[in-house]
């Protein structure tokens, strides 16, 4: 799942009123970057009982019908393009 961080462009660290100002891409690019580094040590995640069923339920969901997810890519797009 590691992505190729030379297409992204370099963000210098900034305070919450500067990422608030970004553009709506810029701070979706930001919440991907973060949001790797947290699932690149997934056993650091602490997931409750309640959030631990309701996976298992998603998940049984999708197992029942996979077709009806879309992959993450045409997602993106879509939220891309609107920017």
């Amino acid at each position: 799942m590691a992505r190729d961080r030379s297409k992204l462009r370099p963000m210098p660290p900034a305070n919450l009123d500067e990422i608030l100002e970004l553009p709506v891409a810029d701070r979706l690019r930001l919440v991907e970057e973060i949001w790797e580094s947290i699932v690149a040590a997934p056993e650091k995640l602490p997931v409750t009982e309640s959030q631990r069923r309701e996976l298992d339920r998603r998940l049984k969901l999708h197992q029942e019908n996979p077709e009806a997810a879309e992959p993450w890519e045409t997602v993106r797009s879509r939220l891309f393009e609107s920017e």
